[in-house]
C-alpha cells in the first residue's frame, strides 16, 4: 500500500534534513582537511631577503601576520608543519633548511620539550606521563641545533618560549621560564640574539591568551607577529 500524501510529505522534509545534515558534514570535513595557509608554499620575489620561521603552533599562529606586516620587505618561509621538540628538529632540520641560504632564521623550540606525554607521545595530563625533555637534554639538543644552524650564515634570532596558563593540560606553568633560561645561556655562548616573547606576552599579550591554554586568540597572535618583526627588522 503506497503512504498517503502526508507520509509522502514527510519523507521528503525527512531526506532533505538527511541531505543538508550529509552536506554540512562534508563541508567541515572539508575545512578541517584543508591546508593550513601558514603551511603555503612561498614563491620569493627577487631582491628580498629571505626569513625562516621555525616554531610549533605559537609560530604557526603568528606566521601569516609576519609575513602580511613584512610584505615587500622580506620573503617569510617556514616549514610546512608543527617543529614540535628539540628531536623533531634535529631529525628534520636539513630539510627546512632547504639548499637556499638564508639571510634571518627566527628560531625556538620549548613548550613540546616541556610537555607531559604518554607512550605514544599523545598529550596527558601531568601525573600520566613523562616529560618529552628533562632540562639537561633540552639544553644539550637546543645546543646542537644552534651550532647546525650558524652553519647557514644567516643571523639567529632565538625567540624565547612563551607563558603557560593556569590549569594547561600537560604542562606545569613555570617549567617554562626554566627552559628559557637554559636557551638563554645558550643562546649568549653562541652569540644568538634573543627575540623575548615570554616577557613581552606576559605584560602585553596575557589577556589574548586561551583560557587553561598554551595558545592565543587571533589578536594575540597579531600582537606577538609585530614583536616577532621587530625583530626580524633589527636583523635585516
Amino acid at each position: 500500500m503506497l503512504p498517503s500524501n502526508l507520509s509522502r510529505r514527510n519523507c521528503l522534509q525527512l531526506m532533505s534534513a538527511g541531505s543538508a545534515v550529509l552536506l554540512n558534514a562534508r563541508r567541515l570535513s572539508a575545512q578541517q582537511n584543508k591546508p593550513n595557509p601558514a603551511f603555503a608554499s612561498v614563491d620569493d620575489i627577487p631582491g628580498l631577503p629571505r626569513v625562516l620561521l621555525i616554531g610549533d603552533s605559537i609560530s604557526i599562529g603568528y606566521t601569516l601576520d609576519v609575513r602580511d606586516i613584512l610584505q615587500g620587505e622580506a620573503n617569510v618561509h617556514r616549514p610546512p608543519t608543527n617543529c614540535g621538540p628539540t628531536e623533531k628538529g634535529l631529525q628534520e632540520l636539513d630539510a627546512w633548511l632547504g639548499s637556499k641560504s638564508w639571510d634571518v632564521i627566527h628560531f625556538n623550540w620549548g613548550l613540546h620539550d616541556l610537555k607531559y606525554v604518554d607512550g605514544k607521545s599523545g598529550l596527558v595530563d601531568v601525573g600520566q606521563g613523562k616529560r618529552t625533555n628533562t632540562l639537561a637534554g633540552y639544553g644539550n639538543n637546543l645546543e646542537a641545533l644552534v651550532v647546525r644552524l650558524k652553519k647557514t650564515g644567516a643571523t639567529l634570532i632565538w625567540t624565547a618560549t612563551t607563558p603557560i596558563p593556569k590549569g594547561s593540560k600537560g604542562r606545569i606553568p613555570g617549567d617554562e621560564v626554566q627552559y628559557n633560561v637554559a636557551a638563554k645561556d645558550i643562546m649568549k655562548k653562541h652569540g644568538v640574539a634573543i627575540d623575548d616573547l615570554y616577557t613581552y606576552s606576559d605584560m602585553y599579550v596575557r589577556a589574548l591568551q586561551r583560557e587553561a591554554n598554551v595558545h592565543y586568540m587571533p589578536e594575540g597572535s597579531r600582537l606577538l607577529a609585530e614583536q616577532v618583526v621587530k625583530a626580524i627588522r633589527s636583523a635585516l
